[in-house]
């Protein structure tokens, strides 16, 4: 399993899975294992047993009894609630709570309170499936399980699971009544639905386990539920006892299959339903939460579980109709259960099993076991040394991971169903001349989603059919669409998760809907239950969302105009035409964006061109990177597009088109040196003007007369590079506990990499040591801090920070869907290469995070470092320069500026503006660069990361290269250039034209 790790003061050290799948651990077979090594060992009592057995000898009979109830507690009901949750545990001694809908910061409080006052530390449990936003007002929630679902990498789940159990502990909690390990096999199931993570068991066992890993590896005890399976039914057992006509065989290969795997990967609790099951305990009206059969027999027996069993909420009608007054906790207690949930009644709960004890019906001692084992679950949970609750920034704290993990599950989940006739992606570069409208229907008003397209095609007219609207106003609007558009987007919003209904959605929505799915090109989106897309499964192109929140509607927006390709696949089946596992992953490339050609019809050799390949797989064996993206146009036309090898030497997985690569230094030129372009064709930028004229913090400082010309140029004499990382660091090795934190608070915002965050007054230090470097004079010293300095005047000038600028001017409008910087809050981790594993500073394997440490503590933006793409979207770029600015008709850069920053433009270097070019005297050179064949009107870069680009206006070429050369130890690695891999690849460029 791949792993990460950071070393931090106060937290040891921290131990991440990493995208990794999740592993099932066979807790039987340790067992066994264990015994037969120390056959003849005695037992050791363990401090749990300690603490459990003195805690245990000193309380009295009807003490311990009450350890096995659990009561509900609110903090958002009043005065009344809070006196008798008060009197249940200073009279009635009760051993834990179940805490309910309020707020983070009034239930901690009250947790204080009461945990004072209570003999035996509480255990404290939440119902908070999808977070403690299920439950408390100020906390954010992660979207159902049905959306997770559709997600198909179990570490993004895994990484909610940590989440949510932090959560969990920063407000007391050490029981999260989740996750649902329920198989929704039923699409009209009234209470399980959109809580179960599908129909399909092993999906349902994979995302479950990962879910339970992540909670209790951080110490908080997940609950499967609701055994032995509440997907089949369309009864709530909240409101009656729901009856599973299924054999016991049926219900082995089904339903118990997530709990059997859940078991065992060592799940701590197991929670039992009420549910009525003939195949397993044939008496009437008796829920499986009663069930001797169930409990005892399937549950502890034949599936081997030792963990701690708890019923569903023993108040609910599923049991409450047939058992009250405490009896209901009398027989959950017969069956097998360990823990009682919210019985009618505490002290009759007690008194029931007290008399049952008397009369014989159960053992003292079986009862008293059954005590001891909560109370050491206690012990191992942290209850044995409880602290009171900081209620500072607790709020704030519970909300840190929520809405960056809400935004990768959006674009992991969103699933793009149907794509009939390519309609999507409603890419700008493509489609800028076709009129494309929007329609909001159900919506209240203007939404985020209705916002984002706009944002991203700026001529869009949206409309919105709110649920005021009817029947009657249908077809005026079909009318209009129809005239004045040629294609339509139609999202679907505010309706409900529940199926009773139709789930809320009125006949003139859905008539609406189908209409212009029939009479004009839609693409539907389903912001909701994806049940609901069975009243539109005729079709051609549909998305469901899963959830109607901003995120996943800015997220749907991106996956629309193809800035997210989509990734999610649908977790049930719906109808005939959407079944379990459908959804289109991809996107084809729009062809107008880069025209394929055969290599003859530009007047170079296929057979020629194939020798790239051999090398690029030589280049694979011999180690010099573990794979590449390769990308080559000749005459404008895409003449080569081929991906090599896999993300690291681990080979699990493969390189494609769509990886998104760091590219370290072509983010001088990618970014940085085609803004500065801009600005100067604009006349807001002079190359003889100097940095103090735009940055006044120069002012003063020797750098302040640096002319832009100069430091274009790397000749205005900065020092090569800043370690900035080194002043960070504490005497251990490990970053300073005072600039950073593992987690994001208000004080630290600034993400250097995974659990790692840095308070943002550390950049104007690094400033300051730029501005205090001894400079050189007039030499050619090529530097980081050279293009630093031009990304901040970018930014000044533009009143935009860098990546916004270079995104809003060049990237979106040419229909480029990779390029940018934080690649992380726009992709799956799975898109991105990771680089090095990082063994100083950050100490973590680098991916979706810049490389380079400077550009890192920028916070991933900067002039010299930073950018990520895949291999097509630079060959759009440079296509682009080399077409003299112009693509698709627009013209982003004029052409004489592109001449002048791609010359010659010193006598001291053989630099242009920015951009690298070939040696003055290369083709006397043995080692020729960038190629041996190259024009002296190449112009280009390359990138420590093992990355170049490069133009040749003269043969009218462009050549991408992406590697990860990097990758595992970093730089150590200098194979690609002793092997000359770039140069050789490049040549055989040229050489297809020679032979032809």
């Amino acid at each position: 399993m791949r792993k990460i790790f950071l070393a931090m003061g106060f937290t040891g050290l921290l131990m991440v899975n990493y995208a990794a799948p999740v592993h099932v651990h066979d807790h039987a077979f340790e067992k066994e294992k264990k015994k037969k090594e120390h056959p003849t060992r005695p037992a050791q009592r363990s401090a749990a047993d300690q603490w459990a057995d003195s805690v245990f000898n000193s309380l009295s009979h009807e003490e311990r009894i009450a350890q096995l109830i659990m009561i509900r507690a609110h903090s958002n009901f009043g005065q009344d609630h809070i006196n008798a949750v008060i009197r249940d545990i200073r009279n009635n001694k009760v051993g834990g709570l179940v805490f309910f809908q309020g707020g983070p910061a009034r239930q901690a409080n009250l947790l204080n309170a009461y945990q004072a006052i209570s003999k035996v530390p509480l255990l404290v449990a939440i119902d908070g499936e999808w977070g403690l936003g299920m439950r408390l007002d100020s906390a954010i929630a992660f979207p159902r399980n049905l959306m997770l679902g559709a997600v198909q990498d179990s570490g993004l789940i895994y990484e909610i699971g940590q989440a949510i159990g932090e959560q969990c502990k920063r407000v007391g909690v050490n029981v999260n009544f989740a996750p649902v390990v329920d198989v929704n096999n039923n699409p009209n199931n009234p209470v399980i639905n959109d809580r179960s993570f599908g129909e399909d068991k092993y999906q349902v066992a994979r995302m479950g386990i990962a879910m339970i890993k992540g909670m209790q590896d951080v110490g908080v005890m997940a609950c499967a539920k609701h055994f032995p399976g509440h997907g089949d039914t369309d009864t709530d057992s909240h409101y009656d006892l729901p009856l599973i006509k299924k054999s016991l065989a049926e219900l082995d290969s089904l339903e118990i299959y997530p709990f059997k795997r859940a078991i065992d990967a060592g799940v701590g609790m197991v929670m039992v339903a009420h549910l009525n099951i003939p195949a397993l305990d044939k008496r009437a009206n008796t829920p499986s939460s009663i069930s001797p059969n169930v409990v005892t027999k399937l549950l502890q027996k034949d599936l081997g579980f030792d963990g701690l069993i708890v019923t569903d909420a023993l108040e609910m009608q599923g049991i409450a109709k047939y058992h009250k007054n405490g009896q209901e906790s009398l027989q959950s207690l017969l069956a097998g259960n360990h823990l009682m949930e919210l019985p009618s009644t505490s002290k009759g709960s007690i008194d029931a099993i007290a008399a049952a004890i008397r009369k014989g019906q159960i053992s003292k001692e079986e009862v008293y076991k059954r005590v001891k084992k909560v109370l050491r679950a206690k012990y191992e949970l942290g209850l044995g040394n409880w602290q009171p609750i900081n209620t500072t920034n607790i709020a704030q704290d519970i909300n840190v991971k929520t809405m960056a993990l809400r935004k990768r599950v959006s674009e992991a989940a969103i699933t793009l169903l149907r794509n009939d006739n390519n309609l999507m992606p409603f890419s700008p570069a493509v489609n800028h001349s076709r009129k494309l409208a929007v329609l909001a229907v159900g919506a209240d008003g203007n939404n985020t989603f209705l916002s984002a397209v706009k944002e991203m095609k700026p001529d869009v007219d949206t409309y919105i059919f709110s649920s005021r609207m009817g029947e009657a106003q249908i077809a005026a609007l079909v009318q209009r669409l129809k005239n004045d558009y040629s294609s339509v987007i139609v999202s679907l919003h505010n309706y409900s998760r529940r199926p009773a209904n139709d789930f809320g959605i009125p006949r003139s929505q859905k008539q609406l809907i189908n209409q212009l799915q029939q009479e004009m090109p839609t693409a539907t989106v389903l912001f909701g239950n994806p049940y609901a897309a069975k009243f539109f499964c005729d079709a051609s192109t549909i998305i469901t969302a899963y959830e109607d929140d901003s995120t996943t509607q800015r997220a749907t927006a991106e996956v629309l105009f193809g800035r997210i390709v989509p990734k999610g696949k649908l977790p049930v089946t719906v109808c005939t035409n959407f079944k379990f596992g459908d959804g289109i992953t991809e996107y084809p490339r729009p062809v107008a964006l880069l025209e394929e050609a055969a290599p003859e019809s530009v007047g170079m050799n296929s057979q020629t061109l194939m020798r790239i390949d051999s090398l690029a797989y030589d280049m694979i064996a011999k180690g010099a990177a573990p794979g590449c993206s390769i990308v080559a146009l000749k005459d404008g036309k895409l003449i080569y597009n081929k991906s090599f090898g896999h993300y690291d030497y681990s080979q699990r997985e493969a390189v494609t088109p769509q990886s998104i690569y760091d590219l370290a230094s072509v983010t001088k030129i990618c970014a940085t040196t085609i803004s500065v372009m801009r600005l100067y064709d604009e006349g807001r930028l002079h190359l003889d003007s100097t940095l103090g004229a735009y940055l006044p913090w120069t002012r003063g400082t020797d750098k302040q007369n640096l002319r832009i010309r100069d430091v274009l140029l790397h000749q205005a004499g900065l020092v090569s590079y800043i370690p900035f990382y080194k002043e960070a660091i504490s005497p251990n090795g490990y970053p300073d506990t005072l600039l950073f934190r593992a987690e994001q608070d208000s004080m630290h915002t600034l993400r250097v990499a995974e659990h790692l965050y840095m308070q943002p007054r550390f950049v104007d230090t690094m400033f300051s040591r730029i501005l205090t470097s001894k400079l050189a004079g007039r030499s050619y010293i090529y530097s980081d801090n050279d293009f630093i300095f031009l990304g901040k005047v970018v930014e000044q000038i533009t009143g935009k920070t860098l990546d916004r600028y270079v995104k809003e001017a060049f990237y979106d409008p040419l229909g480029m869907t990779t390029t940018g910087f934080q690649p992380r809050e726009r992709f799956p981790l799975s898109q991105i290469v990771p680089t090095e594993f990082e063994h100083i500073f950050r100490i973590q394997w680098i991916r979706g995070d810049v490389h380079d440490p400077g550009a890192a503590m920028f916070g991933g933006v900067a002039g010299h470092a930073g950018l990520f793409s895949d291999a097509y979207d630079l060959g759009i770029l440079l296509q682009m320069l080399a077409n003299g600015g112009s693509f698709n008709g627009i013209q982003y850069i004029k052409p004489e500026t592109i001449k002048l920053f791609t010359a010659y433009n010193t006598d001291i270097s053989r630099r242009g503006l920015g951009f690298d070019k070939p040696e003055k005297d290369n083709s006397t050179r043995r080692d020729a660069y960038p190629s041996k064949f190259a024009s002296p009107q190449v112009y280009g870069h390359t990138g420590f990361t093992g990355t170049c680009v490069w133009v040749d206006p003269q043969y009218n070429l462009v050549f991408v290269y992406l590697s990860n050369r990097v990758t595992p130890n970093g730089g150590a690695n200098t194979k690609i250039s002793s092997l000359n891999v770039r140069g050789n690849i490049m040549d055989v460029l040229y050489q297809a034209m020679a032979s032809r």
